[in-house]
């Protein structure tokens, strides 16, 4: 569904993704762990079209889509749910959430989404006319977890979802990531809680300083030493 061959991401004359090959097949959940600052938020930022890369190509379903508008990009079908949510905060939760329809005239259709991202997080129907920036951490994530969800997509890009939450929160979460992916959504993760992601996730890559340095089902890399080391406080 989505291929990454080779890919070089400079910011100025930093040498951020080097090289970087990457798969997703439909129907997965493909995880990429690694340290802050290793190069997984620029990932999917370029597969996003917000950042192009200088060498290598990103394709999705056979189509190449590395110079593509990031909008194109949304059309054909990925959503992304950036780092910190990026909500819209002076706006409510309900506008946030029709935000992630822009590109859609389908009003019918929108508002069934709508219902459906309330069924998924029954929070958010209860404050949907509350102003997103007063929400709580766990309740903003829902939010742009749902905002993503509502241009219909067929490849969900997360990026620190569980960043800042409390545990019980952190489950609600990875529960929902479980679900959509059984209701035919194919999910990209990116994610510093390891053992949470290769928990729920059918493979996984390691990333060390803009480098792919390990690859493989999720179990293969919960059970490498050096994996457990670094990641899995083993």
């Amino acid at each position: 569904m989505l291929e990454l061959k080779g890919v070089d991401v400079y910011y100025g004359k930093l040498y951020i993704l080097k090289g970087i090959n990457v798969s997703v097949k439909k129907g997965e959940i493909v995880t990429i762990i690694g340290a802050n600052g290793a190069g997984k938020t620029t990932t999917l930022r370029t597969i996003s079209g917000l950042v192009h890369p200088r060498g290598g190509s990103i394709y999705y379903n056979g189509k190449e889509i590395t110079r593509e508008s990031s909008n194109n990009i949304v059309k054909m079908g990925i959503s992304h749910c950036p780092e910190g949510r990026q909500l819209f905060p002076y706006m409510t939760v309900r506008e946030n959430l029709l935000l992630g329809a822009y590109l859609r005239n389908d009003t019918n259709a929108i508002k069934e989404d709508m219902e459906w991202v309330y069924s998924i997080f029954p929070i958010l129907a209860e404050r949907q006319k509350q102003i997103a920036g007063t929400l709580s951490g766990g309740e903003q994530e829902m939010l742009a977890i749902g905002r993503a969800l509502m241009s219909r997509p067929k490849l969900l890009m997360l990026d620190e979802p569980s960043l800042g939450l409390a545990p019980i929160v952190v489950d609600k979460i990875f529960d929902v990531i479980k679900e959509l992916n059984g209701k035919g959504v194919t999910i990209l993760l990116v994610e510093q809680n390891a053992n949470m992601a290769l928990e729920i996730a059918h493979r996984g890559y390691v990333m060390e300083t803009g480098k792919i340095s390990l690859q493989g089902s999720a179990r293969e890399l919960f059970e490498d030493e050096a994996v457990k080391r670094a990641y899995l406080g083993g």
